[in-house]
């Protein structure tokens, strides 16, 4: 646990200085640290746990949502609804896993689409609340401290902030009782429940944590938007963005979802400047490539090739 705690220390140094550095990159900077934390709140269940989801989206949503209806509509601080959007998404969390948990294989991943889908109809459809596919603008925001929620700075510090508390929640539970449950649940259920854990309770708790961090993230990111529309918030796309970036980087790995995103979305935005329409293609190849030669994932690959060398080293003593 230690080495991950100095190379959590080292994220943050580098990030408070990071603004001073390169004051003009701060939005790439902001898009990396929101995936990073939403790869990682996604891998607690997609890969600590085994159970893919491809409805994440639909939490940050919600957390986008919270933010622009409270603060447009009553007038609500973004602190407390980010608070009220992961109470909201820790409970539908339960409801939905109490519902699909018993679906296995591709069946969850299926049902979780729907899911998304859903909330995404819901969101189009009463207007009342969301405005519809026009959407919901945060016009104005308060100032704590005098600081400015619109600046890049301040926002590049949010997602810094909402990063680093995934990554260390993740390095606690990876040590603790409950990440050796989710482990042993992911290989095999029956065996889990032989040892005394209950399965369904535990990929329950795993899918409320994982929704409640995510939807954090997605007040941060309905914040930097300012403009709030279901087709973008909802999409599958997004789903699929931050399950790859989980699985690319490494499922199972506290480093892996970061890594994961700084390759992804650092990647995307570097061909997006120098291959203009080509870029599309090129970071196709790339997810292929990564997929079809490095299975385990650029961390998780890394790790096993340090297992390897330390068996080697014993044999050899």
């Amino acid at each position: 646990m230690t080495k991950h705690l100095i190379g959590l220390g080292l994220l943050l140094a580098a990030g408070i200085a990071y603004p001073a550095i390169f004051p003009n990159n701060l939005t790439i900077a902001i898009s990396v640290l929101l995936f990073a934390g939403w790869a990682t709140s996604w891998d607690l269940l997609g890969g600590w746990n085994g159970q893919v989801s491809l409805g994440h989206a639909s939490f940050v949503g919600l957390g986008a949502y919270f933010v622009a209806i409270g603060q447009s509509q009553f007038g609500l601080a973004p602190w407390w609804t980010m608070a009220m959007a992961a109470a909201f998404a820790a409970i539908l969390g339960y409801f939905w896993g109490w519902l699909t948990f018993s679906l296995r294989g591709p069946y969850f991943s299926l049902s979780t689409i729907a899911v998304a889908e859903i909330l995404r109809l819901v969101a189009i459809n009463e207007d009342w609340l969301t405005g519809g596919a026009t959407g919901v603008f945060i016009a104005t925001l308060p100032e704590p401290f005098g600081i400015d929620l619109f600046s890049r700075t301040a926002q590049f510090y949010m997602a810094l902030a909402f990063a680093a508390v995934v990554i260390a929640t993740v390095i606690v539970i990876s040590r603790a009782r409950f990440g050796f449950q989710l482990r042993a649940v992911r290989e095999d259920e029956d065996s889990a429940m032989a040892a005394g854990i209950d399965p369904t309770a535990t990929k329950l708790k795993a899918f409320m944590l994982s929704a409640a961090l995510t939807s954090i993230g997605g007040g941060i990111y309905g914040i930097v938007l300012a403009f709030i529309e279901p087709h973008v918030m909802f999409a599958l796309l997004l789903s699929v963005q931050i399950a790859l970036t989980a699985i690319i980087g490494g499922r199972g790995t506290i480093w892996g979802p970061a890594a994961g995103a700084l390759v992804l979305v650092g990647a995307g935005e570097m061909f997006r400047t120098t291959f203009a329409e080509a870029n599309m293609l090129i970071y196709g190849i790339l997810i292929l490539v990564v997929v079809l030669f490095v299975p385990r994932g650029i961390v998780g690959e890394l790790a096993r090739r340090h297992i390897r060398r330390l068996y080697a080293k014993r044999a050899q003593s």
